[in-house]
């Protein structure tokens, strides 16, 4: 039971995160406040790739709603018996929870790349990735971020929110993770009780 319990609760916690990624991916839209930049297609490539909105945001809900439905006891018994039930339920949510573990980690991959990559901004030489050749070592060279004069502080906008969006994905993927072991562990207690049963004499 404590392991049912502890499986529902994991289901549940990727509801915020995944509310949180997509409010963080749309922010990415709005460097300066002002959507004038993102109709004018003056962003980072890596921020169209929807990654907080669809992977680890709208994708992930419905993987969590889905797998918060089958930790449920409403479900009608098979005509076998009621353990056939719950091992499909609990097969189903494996599969769900690896899904679950590709569109976290894409969404992971992409917020990475985004955050090496830098921001689309304006230098000296027009709009460009005034970062693209150094690797991300921009990250640790603070005095190199005023090679973008527009928009306004959009190297730590975009520092901050890609470092958001990995920390996001990366606890979701932790968590499908979590969700994986334990729906093995509970189909293969379910399908060996004879192994937790004590020897009747």
């Amino acid at each position: 039971m404590g392991l049912q319990k502890c499986g529902g609760c994991l289901s549940c916690l990727l509801i915020p995160l995944a509310f949180w990624s997509i409010v963080i991916n749309i922010l990415l839209y709005f460097p300066d406040g002002k959507p004038l930049h993102a109709s004018s297609d003056n962003l980072a490539n890596y921020v169209w790739y929807f990654e907080g909105i669809c992977f680890s945001g709208i994708l992930m809900l419905i993987l969590a709603a889905l797998l918060i439905i089958l930790d449920q006891d409403t479900f009608q018994k098979c005509y076998q018996s009621e353990s056939c039930t719950k091992t499909y339920r609990r097969f189903i949510s494996v599969v769900l929870a690896v899904l679950g573990i590709a569109f976290s980690g894409y969404s992971l991959i992409i917020s990475a790349l985004g955050l090496v990559q830098g921001p689309y901004c304006r230098t000296q030489a027009g709009w460009d990735y005034a970062f693209k050749d150094m690797a991300g070592r921009y990250l640790m060279d603070r005095s190199s971020w005023s090679a973008c004069s527009e928009p306004t502080y959009v190297v730590e906008w975009n520092i901050i929110l890609f470092s958001i969006l990995i920390v996001l994905s990366g606890l979701q993927m932790f968590i499908c993770f979590l969700k994986v072991i334990a729906e093995l562990k509970r189909i293969l207690c379910g399908t060996y009780p004879v192994f937790v049963q004590p020897a009747l004499i």
